[in-house]
C-alpha cells in the first residue's frame, strides 16, 4: 500500500510539473505566440446562425450564406454589427419543411427551382455593359436532415433544386436562374463554390460569359461544371481525376488535435469532401484549384474546361493538361484571388491563409491568427481586404457524434490586401 501511495505520489506531482510547463511566460524559449501579417478587424459577429459563404459588395454590403438543416432562411445580408436578416426576402427562402421530400422511401431534397433551399457559395461579379452588379448564390438544393436519434443525412438531389441564381443589387430582385439535367449534375452532386468570366471574346462560350462551378462530391465523383450563362447549357469536366479525389485516409489536425470524421449513427472515418476551393487567374487562363483533404495545389488550364463534348478527345485533353503546384504545407478550405494574382488559400490546420504566388512558384503565409478557427469562405472586396466568415465547422455536432461544441459567436474577419492589390476586376468586361 506504502508502494502505492507513493507512486500516486509521484504521479500528481508530475503531471502538475507538466501542466506547470504549459505556462511558458517566463521562459527562455522562443515561444509561437500563434500569430503574424497584416492585422486582423473584427466586422460582424453571428448569434443567430453560423455562416458558410460570404461575399461583399462595391457599396459595403456583406452578403452570408447558412447550410440548411433547420436554419430559418439560407440566404442573408448583415444589417449590424450582430444581427443579418433573410434576403432578398423571407419568402424567397423555403420554408423548413418544403425543404426535401421522398419516393418510395429514398430522400430527396426539394426541385423548387425558385426558392432558395442551402445555399453553399456566393460570389460578386461588378456592373458591366450588360450586366448590374450581380451576387450570385449557387444552391446546392441538397439540405441536411436528421432522424429521430438525430442522425444526419444529405438527401439526393433532383432537377430544379441545384441552381444558380443571379441577383441585381441595384435592385435586390432575381434576373436569372439557371438549373441543371440529371446527366450534369449527378443526384449525389454537391455544389460548392463558383467562378466567372464574362468576358464576350472568351473561346467555347456564346459570348454572355461563362460560370465554373464545383461539383465537391462526398460520394466519390468530384468535377467541374461549366455553364455558358447566355445559352444555359452545362457540361462537365476532369470528372474523378486523381487532383479532385479526397486525399487517401487523411488525417488533418484543427488546434493541436487530430481529427477523424464523428457522423452519429456511423462509423469513425476520414474527411469525405474532394474538391474545395478554386480561383481563376486575373487573365482568365488557369483555374487553380484543390482537394479539402489533400495537400497540394493543383492548376488546368480553362480553355479545356470550356472544350465541349463536340471534340471526343475533350476529356482526355483536360486530365492531360493538369498541373501540380507542389505541397503548400496543409489542407485548403475556399480559395480567393487579387488583381496581383496571388491565390488565398484557407487554411483550417493553422488558424490562416495562405497564398500561393504563380510568380515565384511557391505558397507564403500571409495571415495567422488564433481567431482564424475554420475560416469557411473568403471575399476579395473592392476596398482592398479580404474578408473571411469564421464558423468553428470541426465542432459542429454533424461531424462529432452529434454534440455541438462551437461557442458563439462567429465572425467576419478582415484584414488588408498586400501590395495595394483589390479585387479582380480584369473579368467583367
Amino acid at each position: 500500500m506504502l508502494f502505492k501511495t507513493i507512486s500516486l505520489l509521484a504521479y500528481v506531482c508530475y503531471a502538475l510539473a507538466q501542466v506547470a510547463h504549459q505556462n511558458s511566460s517566463g521562459t527562455k524559449l522562443r515561444v509561437d505566440n500563434g500569430t503574424y501579417g497584416p492585422e486582423i478587424e473584427e466586422v460582424h459577429y453571428y448569434y443567430d446562425q453560423w455562416p458558410i459563404g460570404i461575399a461583399v459588395a462595391s457599396d459595403g454590403r456583406i452578403f452570408a450564406t447558412y447550410t440548411r438543416g433547420s436554419y430559418r432562411y439560407t440566404l442573408g445580408v448583415i444589417v449590424n454589427e450582430t444581427a443579418e436578416e433573410p434576403y432578398p426576402s423571407l419568402d424567397l427562402n423555403l420554408p423548413v419543411s418544403q425543404l426535401n421530400t421522398s419516393f418510395n422511401g429514398i430522400p430527396f431534397g426539394s426541385a423548387n427551382s425558385s426558392g432558395f433551399i442551402s445555399v453553399q457559395a456566393l460570389y460578386i461579379t461588378p456592373n458591366t455593359k450588360t450586366r448590374p452588379e450581380t451576387l450570385w448564390a449557387l444552391d446546392t438544393g441538397r439540405p441536411t436532415v436528421h432522424d429521430a436519434e438525430g442522425n444526419p443525412s444529405m438527401p439526393y438531389a433532383q432537377p430544379g433544386g441545384p441552381k444558380l441564381v443571379a441577383i441585381s443589387l441595384a435592385n435586390n430582385s432575381i434576373y436569372a436562374t439557371y438549373i441543371f439535367p440529371a446527366s450534369v449534375h449527378y443526384p449525389d452532386s454537391y455544389f460548392n463554390d463558383l467562378r466567372f468570366d464574362l468576358r464576350p471574346n472568351v473561346t467555347g462560350t456564346s459570348g454572355k460569359g461563362i460560370a465554373y462551378l464545383v461539383d465537391s462530391s462526398n460520394d466519390g465523383r468530384p468535377g467541374f461544371i461549366m455553364l455558358d450563362l447566355g445559352t444555359g447549357e452545362s457540361w462537365r469536366r476532369l470528372d474523378q481525376d486523381g487532383s479532385l479525389i479526397r486525399g487517401q485516409n487523411d488525417v488533418p489536425s484543427y488546434q493541436g488535435h487530430p481529427f477523424y470524421l464523428r457522423q452519429k449513427g456511423q462509423p469513425i472515418i476520414w474527411q469525405l469532401e474532394g474538391l474545395d476551393g478554386i480561383q481563376l487567374s486575373p487573365d482568365g487562363e488557369t483555374m487553380f484549384y484543390s482537394p479539402l483533404s489533400a495537400n497540394y495545389l493543383y492548376s488546368v488550364p480553362t480553355a479545356n474546361l470550356r472544350e465541349r463534348n463536340t471534340n471526343p478527345l475533350a476529356e482526355l485533353n483536360a486530365h492531360a493538361n493538369v498541373s501540380n503546384h507542389g505541397q503548400r504545407g496543409g489542407n485548403a478550405n475556399g480559395f480567393e484571388g487579387d488583381s496581383l494574382g496571388k491565390v488565398y488559400q484557407l487554411m483550417p490546420e493553422h488558424n490562416a491563409i495562405f497564398y500561393y504566388d504563380p510568380n515565384l512558384a511557391t505558397t507564403v503565409g500571409y495571415v495567422r491568427d488564433p481567431r482564424i478557427i475554420w475560416p469557411d469562405g473568403a471575399s476579395v472586396a473592392q476596398d482592398g481586404y479580404i474578408y473571411m466568415n469564421i464558423n468553428q465547422l470541426p465542432y459542429q455536432p454533424d461531424w462529432n457524434d452529434g454534440i455541438d461544441s462551437r461557442t458563439y459567436p462567429g465572425a467576419v474577419l478582415r484584414c488588408k490586401l498586400p501590395n495595394g492589390a483589390t479585387k479582380i476586376n480584369s473579368l467583367y468586361t
